[in-house]
C-alpha cells in the first residue's frame, strides 16, 4: 500500500528562524487517491508583510481568530502520523515545520519525496521547474495559486503524473528518503527581555508589528538591538 501526505505552507518569509507560518495545507493520499485533507490559516502573531499578502491573498484580517502555531502543528502532526511527506521543494516546508515543532517540544522526523528534485532529474530541458510551470506543462487544473491546500493538491497530481510516466524506469527516484535537518531549540522571550522591550516601546512610542509573547529569546534580542540601533537607549 502506497500512502503519503502532501504538504504545503504559506509563510511570512523565507527564514524559519525569523519568519512565521500563516497557512498549512496537507493532502493524505493512498494508492494514488486522496483520502483526507487538512487546511488551516495560522495566526502568526505578527503583521503579515504587504508583499506576502499580494502574493497569497492572505491578510492580517483573515488570520485574526485563527489557531496559533501550537494548535495548528498539533493538528498537522496528528494528521500526518508516521506517513512520509511529499512536497515541491519539500525541505522549505519541512524546515519551517520542524523548526516550530522543536521549539514546542514536538517530534517531527520524516522521510519524503520532492517533485522539484524529480523534475530536475526527469525533465532537465524544461526552462522552469516551478510548481506553476510544471502544472501548466502537464495541464493540471488549479483554482488558487499560492494557497497552501491548492498547491498541495497540485503537487500530489504532479507527483502521480510523474510516477505514472517515469515510475517503471526510475522506481528508486520515487522512494521516500530521510529528511535531514537539525534544529536547535530556541527558548521563549525572558521576563527581563519582555520588560525591557515594553519599556523601549513605551519610551519611543513604537507600534510593534509582533506580539511580544510569541517571540523567542533570539528574536527578542534581535528586535531589542534593532530598536536601540534605530531609536537609541532610554535616557534616564
Amino acid at each position: 500500500m502506497r500512502e503519503y501526505v502532501t504538504l504545503d505552507l504559506e509563510t511570512t518569509g523565507l527564514e524559519p528562524a525569523k519568519d512565521r507560518i500563516i497557512e498549512i495545507g496537507a493532502v493524505k493520499v493512498m494508492d494514488g487517491t486522496v483520502t483526507e485533507e487538512y487546511a488551516t490559516l495560522v495566526n502568526p502573531q505578527r503583521k503579515i508583510p504587504e508583499r506576502i499578502t499580494e502574493l497569497t491573498g492572505i491578510s492580517d484580517e483573515m488570520v485574526q481568530g485563527k489557531p496559533c502555531i501550537g494548535q495548528a502543528l498539533t493538528e498537522l502532526l496528528d494528521f500526518c502520523k508516521e506517513l512520509p511527506l511529499l512536497g515541491h521543494n519539500l525541505m522549505f516546508d519541512y524546515r519551517f515545520v520542524k523548526h516550530n515543532a522543536v521549539n514546542l517540544d514536538m517530534s517531527f522526523e520524516k522521510e519524503g519525496m520532492d517533485t522539484l528534485k524529480l523534475a530536475r532529474i526527469l525533465l532537465p530541458d524544461l526552462p522552469s521547474k516551478s510548481l506553476q510551470s510544471l502544472r501548466l506543462y502537464y495541464e493540471i487544473p488549479q483554482d488558487d495559486a499560492h494557497r497552501a491546500l491548492e498547491d498541495a493538491r497540485t503537487t500530489y497530481r504532479l507527483y502521480e503524473r510523474l510516477r505514472q510516466e517515469y515510475g517503471e524506469q526510475h522506481r528508486e527516484l520515487f522512494n521516500p528518503a530521510p529528511l535531514l535537518y537539525k534544529v536547535k531549540k530556541q527558548g521563549p522571550i525572558t521576563p527581563a527581555q519582555k520588560r525591557y522591550l515594553q519599556d523601549l516601546v513605551k519610551y519611543h512610542r513604537i507600534d510593534l508589528n509582533v506580539e511580544s509573547d510569541s517571540l523567542t529569546k533570539n528574536e527578542a534580542s534581535r528586535l531589542i538591538d534593532t530598536i536601540l540601533g534605530t531609536y537609541g537607549k532610554i535616557e534616564r
